[in-house]
């Protein structure tokens, strides 16, 4: 049986006024390219690292797979054998079976992958666990933890490397559906706001934190909704950790720990940053109050909603710097280096097809995450090439991957082929 923590403080009967009126008010998306960006240079990303953990998972070596052995839960934008010939310096194809295999850069990095897994594996336990501190059940479905499993920077197998691990934090329920806390730890709920508070300036409970604010070039609050927000971000902050129950459900210290709740789970990714829908269906699980998606929306200042990539993405403001991450979890600095791999391919296809400026521009970006010089300099018109080819509507997303799956099947063998002559 889980240890709960002790109950909350009983709250003042100020903290029950209904809330004004922001609520209802509407408050103005403004694109902000850098972010955009951020969140565009990870296409793709996804199923190329699912498809890479399933080769690499087949035993005995050389990994070798038939290509319609490859899972069939892994999101291929497109039929999975355009997708591989995408990136021939992480895939090698043999015709006549058409076979996949790794290649060495490709079984390179997943070896230094997994010695980063190995190395912050105490780190990913302590996330995981405070996620589960933050549901008042103490329990998270198992299936929607999978489903987090990439944005937590865990291994593909964490349920059987992770969790037996640690049997003082984690638990399977008797049906195997839910991941169960065993030990509240006290000292881990300590929020990313409050941390900062204390490493700052001080705090204790009950003090008011505003949170980071950082907006687009050129965006501007209404002045009612400016003098909310000011207000608003001059109440007492209450922690996600605390019970929230007590809370009137429509005021404005609901929204507040409603706010700390997502500004909680995002930091507890390692990207800073997660699908919308996968943060709703996290968000109910939570059993946050009802209408806390249209919280992200009411604070852009905090949040930034991206419609890049054929979906919505919720990005942490404060943990960029432009497209960069302030403080990179050292599975990003994996990831980044996959994502160079993959550009390395597209940019040897590009260059015989005359499509060399592009990637020469995305293999720039890529390089930047590594240290490269050249980041204060940049301004925001350095996005418009590659940003601006994309509309908003979905119309324009699915002709953006329309573009990219030009060639027919007819020649699947014959360009095979040709990949292994190289």
């Amino acid at each position: 049986m889980p240890l709960l923590p002790p109950r909350a403080r009983r709250v003042p009967a100020a903290l029950l006024v209904p809330a004004r009126g922001l609520l209802e008010s509407r408050v103005p998306w403004a694109r902000d390219r850098a972010l955009d960006h951020a969140v565009e240079r990870e296409r793709h990303l996804v199923p190329f690292l699912l498809a890479k953990d399933a080769l690499l998972a087949a035993t005995p070596p050389p990994h070798a797979v038939p290509l319609h052995s490859l899972p069939s839960d892994i999101p291929f934008p497109f039929r999975p054998l355009r997708f591989l010939r995408l990136y021939p310096s992480a895939f090698a194809l043999s015709p006549h079976p058409i076979e996949v295999s790794p290649t060495p850069r490709l079984s390179a990095l997943h070896a230094a992958e997994a010695q980063v897994v190995d190395a912050t594996r105490p780190d990913s336990a302590d996330r995981l666990l405070r996620l589960l501190m933050l549901a008042p059940s103490r329990a998270l479905p198992l299936r929607l933890v999978a489903r987090l499993r990439l944005d937590l920077g865990l291994a593909p197998d964490f349920q059987r490397s992770l969790l037996p691990n640690y049997p003082d934090y984690f638990a399977l329920s008797p049906d195997g559906t839910l991941l169960e806390l065993v030990c509240y730890r006290k000292d881990l709920a300590v929020s990313a706001i409050q941390d900062y508070a204390q490493r700052t300036g001080g705090y204790k409970v009950g003090d008011a934190v505003a949170f980071p604010l950082s907006f687009p070039r050129g965006f501007e609050l209404d002045k009612k909704v400016r003098k909310w927000l000011d207000e608003w971000q001059r109440l007492p902050y209450i922690s996600p950790y605390e019970d929230g129950s007590h809370l009137a459900p429509s005021s404005d210290f609901t929204e507040k720990r409603t706010v700390a709740v997502l500004h909680e789970v995002l930091s507890l990714t390692v990207g800073k940053k997660m699908e919308k829908e996968v943060l709703v269906k996290l968000g109910e699980a939570l059993r946050l109050p009802p209408g806390f998606r249209k919280v992200v929306a009411r604070h852009p200042g905090i949040f930034y909603m991206s419609h890049k990539l054929r979906t919505q993405t919720v990005v942490l403001r404060e943990s960029y710097r432009r497209h960069m991450l302030v403080d990179k979890h050292p599975m990003m600095g994996i990831r980044y280096q996959y994502l160079h791999l993959m550009h390395m391919g597209k940019e040897e296809v590009g260059k015989g097809k005359g499509k060399d400026r592009k990637s020469s521009r995305s293999e720039q970006m890529i390089g930047e995450e590594f240290g490269a010089e050249g980041e204060d300099g940049d301004s925001e018109e350095d996005y418009d090439d590659e940003e601006d080819r994309d509309d908003m509507d979905e119309e324009g997303m699915e002709a953006g991957v329309a573009s990219e799956d030009e060639e027919s099947d007819d020649d699947i063998d014959k360009d095979t082929g040709k990949q292994i002559a190289r």
